[in-house]
C-alpha cells in the first residue's frame, strides 16, 4: 500500500508543482493565458483515448507493469517538458515553439502516463469488500490530494538559480525515477502468462474466480479470497467488454464529467485569477509563491475531506458526491469575491473541501456500480473520465475569465448544480449501491 500510495503520490506533486510556475512561466514567455491552458489539451485528449487500453490490458498483463509504465511515462514528460521550457525562457525557442514542444512531451503523461491510475484503483477495489470500498478508494484518492500539498509547497524551494522556474520539472522526474526502482525492486510481480491466466487473474478478482459468479444474472460477492477451482472452462472465460453506455455507469460517468469540468476550470482558472487580484503580472517570479501557497490550502482541504470527513462521517458514494459538489458551488463564489490572498485561499479551501468530497464519492459509485471482474475496465473509464475534463475545461474556463471573472465562476457553479440535480434524481442511493450483489 505503500508503494501504490507513493505512486499516486509522486505524479500529483509533481503535477501541482508544475500548476504553480506555469501561469509565471507563460507570463515571462509573453503567451496569452489561454495558450498556456490549450497546451495540456492535446496530452489530456491521450488520456481519454489511451487510459481505457490500459487498465483493459493490465487485467492480462498485471497491475505493476502498467504501474511501471505510467511511471515512465510520467518522467519523461517532466524531464522534456523542462528541458523545453528552459530552452525557451532563455530565447533559444520562440514562444511558439516552445509551447508546441512542451506539448509534445506533455502528451507522453497522456499516452503512458494514463496507464497507472487505473491500475492502482483496479488493484485496489479488487481487494476490498462492497461496504468498504468508498474509504479504501478515498485512502488511495488522498495520495492525490497529499500530492497537491507537497507539490506547491516544494515548487518555490526547487526553483534553483540554474534552472529558474523549471527546476520542479526536473525535480520531479528524479523523484519518480527512484519511486519506479523501489516500485520494481518491492511490488510483488503479478504479471500473468496466458495459460495461467485465470489462475493468476483470480488473485485481484479472487471473487469472481467462482463460477457461479461469472453467469450474467450473477455478480460479485464481498468475500475475498474464495477460489472454485473446479471449472477449468471458469478460469479462462474471457473478462466482458465494459462499454461507456453501460445503464448501471451511466449517470455517475455524467456526473464524472460534469464535476470534473467545474473542478478542471477552477484549476485553469485559479493561477491566473491570483496573479490579477495581486498585481504580480509585471514580476511572475513572485507569483510562484502565492500561487502554491492557495493551491495547498486547497490540498489540506481535500486531505481533511478524503482522511476524514469521509471515513468519520461514513458517507457512502451519493451522499459524497452531492455534498462535495454543493460545497465546492460555495466555495467557487466566495472564492470570486475574494480580494486578497487570505479570502482566495480559504475560498478556494471550501471549494477544494468539496471537490475532494465529489471525486471518491464518483469513483466509489462508478465502481460499485458493476462487477469485482469489471474493475480493471472501470478504472480505465473512471480515469478516462477524468481525463476528459482536462482536454477543453481549463482552456474555456480561462477564455470565459478572460472575457469577465464572473462568466468563468457562474460557470462553473452551474455545473456544480447540475451534477446535484443529477444526484437527486438519478443516483443510486448508499444503501442500495453497497448492499452485495449475488
Amino acid at each position: 500500500m505503500i508503494l501504490l500510495f507513493l505512486v499516486m503520490l509522486v505524479t500529483a506533486a509533481g503535477n501541482t508543482a508544475m500548476q504553480s510556475v506555469m501561469p509565471s512561466i507563460g507570463t515571462a514567455l509573453g503567451v496569452s493565458d489561454v495558450w498556456i491552458s490549450l497546451a495540456y489539451t492535446w496530452s489530456a485528449l491521450l488520456w481519454v483515448i489511451c487510459a481505457p487500453i490500459w487498465a483493459r490490458r493490465s487485467d492480462r498483463r498485471g497491475r505493476k507493469a502498467m504501474m511501471a509504465m505510467g511511471l515512465v511515462g510520467f518522467i519523461s514528460s517532466m524531464a522534456l517538458c523542462g528541458l523545453v521550457l528552459w530552452f525557451g525562457l532563455h530565447g533559444f525557442l520562440s514562444a511558439v515553439m516552445t509551447l508546441l514542444f512542451f506539448a509534445a512531451a506533455r502528451s507522453l503523461y497522456g499516452g503512458f502516463g494514463s496507464a497507472a491510475p487505473p491500475a492502482v484503483q483496479a488493484y485496489v477495489a479488487s481487494r476490498t469488500p462492497r461496504s468498504e470500498r468508498t474509504q479504501a478508494l478515498a485512502l488511495i484518492a488522498s495520495s492525490f490530494g497529499l500530492g497537491t500539498v507537497i507539490g506547491p509547497a516544494l515548487a518555490p524551494l526547487l526553483v534553483f538559480p540554474e534552472t529558474g522556474l523549471v527546476g520542479p520539472f526536473f525535480a520531479f522526474a528524479l523523484i519518480a525515477a527512484v519511486v519506479l526502482l523501489a516500485l520494481r525492486l518491492r511490488l510483488p510481480n503479478d504479471d500473468p502468462t496466458f495459460a495461467a491466466r485465470g489462475a493468476v487473474v483470480a488473485a485481484p478478482f479472487s471473487a469472481s474466480s467462482n463460477s457461479n459468479l461469472r453467469d450474467s444474472n450473477d455478480d460479485d460477492d464481498d468475500e475475498i479470497g474464495e477460489h472454485d477451482q473446479s471449472s477449468e472452462a471458469s478460469l479462462t472465460q474471457e473478462i466482458p467488454d465494459l462499454s461507456w453506455r453501460d445503464q448501471r455507469l451511466r449517470p455517475w460517468l455524467v456526473a464524472g464529467l460534469l464535476g470534473g469540468h467545474a473542478q478542471a476550470a477552477m484549476m485553469g482558472i485559479i493561477g491566473f485569477f491570483i496573479l490579477d487580484r495581486l498585481g504580480l503580472r509585471e514580476n511572475p517570479d513572485a507569483g510562484t509563491g502565492p500561487i502554491g501557497l492557495v493551491l495547498m490550502c486547497g490540498a489540506i482541504a481535500t486531505l481533511l475531506a478524503q482522511w476524514g470527513l469521509i471515513p468519520m462521517l461514513k458517507l457512502g458514494p451519493r451522499s459524497s458526491t452531492m455534498w462535495g459538489v454543493a460545497l465546492a458551488a460555495i466555495g467557487t463564489v466566495f472564492f470570486a469575491v475574494a480580494h486578497d490572498l487570505h479570502a482566495i485561499a480559504v475560498g478556494f479551501a471550501i471549494a477544494s473541501l468539496g471537490f475532494g468530497l465529489y471525486r471518491p464519492g464518483f469513483t466509489a459509485g462508478a465502481s460499485l456500480a458493476v462487477r469485482r471482474i469489471e474493475q480493471g475496465q472501470v478504472g480505465g473509464i473512471v480515469a478516462s473520465v477524468n481525463g476528459a475534463a482536462y482536454v477543453v475545461a481549463p482552456a474555456i474556463g480561462v477564455w470565459l475569465y478572460g472575457h469577465h471573472e464572473i462568466i468563468g465562476f457562474a460557470t462553473i457553479c452551474l455545473l456544480c448544480l447540475a451534477v446535484f440535480v443529477l444526484g437527486w434524481k438519478q443516483l443510486d442511493h448508499d444503501e442500495v449501491l453497497t448492499e452485495p450483489k449475488r
